[in-house]
């Protein structure tokens, strides 16, 4: 099976399980003989478009970067797998036009969960009014209406959510079904 490159696009509030899942599928597709690219946001923000804001125009230009990459990498037959917020539908449908072999993951968790998960106390202090524009609290986040992959983080272990990722690509025929060895006893 020739294998061509794809766009594996995790979106969801912040401490989701984006970037965990992200590496965990990482992992999975490297040990098959993947070329893999991971564009974790965080990251992102600090090298590729450092100096961008919170402003719903400085987002949707930072997810047009992460996209424009991932339209690159995913031409050259890499899988590229982003891992960002991109909390705004109209420009995630943007760059799964733009890329075109595009799968979303939408990494589903109740606020109250982030809040509890949450080691840098974001979530407490935007709740408290002390931060403000914060992505599903004072600013909107928009659920996908049609993911091609759901994962609920708050009920399912990362290693589960990653195994049912990796079974949906096998199904879209993004990635190869991997043979099952058994070991008879002789």
């Amino acid at each position: 099976m020739e294998q061509k490159g794809f766009t594996l696009w995790f979106t969801g509030l912040s401490g989701a399980g984006k970037t965990t899942l992200a590496r965990l599928v990482e992992d999975e597709l490297i040990a098959r003989g993947r070329s893999v690219e991971v564009l974790d946001g965080d990251i992102i923000r600090t090298n590729l478009s450092k100096g961008l804001g919170f402003s719903k125009e400085d987002r949707d230009t930072n997810i047009r970067r992460i996209g424009f990459v991932c339209h690159l990498l995913t031409r050259n037959d890499v899988v590229a797998i982003a891992a960002a917020i991109s909390p705004y539908s109209e420009i995630r449908n943007e760059v799964r036009q733009q890329i075109g072999a595009f799968v979303e993951v939408y990494c589903k968790c109740p606020i109250e969960v982030l809040a509890e998960r949450d080691v840098k106390g974001l979530y407490k202090k935007a709740l408290a009014g002390e931060i403000k524009n914060f992505t599903g609290v004072d600013d909107p986040y928009e659920e996908p209406a049609a993911a091609e992959i759901v994962v609920e983080t708050d009920l399912e272990a990362p290693e589960q959510s990653a195994q049912r990722i990796v079974s949906r690509l096998e199904e879209l025929g993004c990635v190869a079904v991997r043979e099952k060895t058994y070991s008879l006893p002789v």
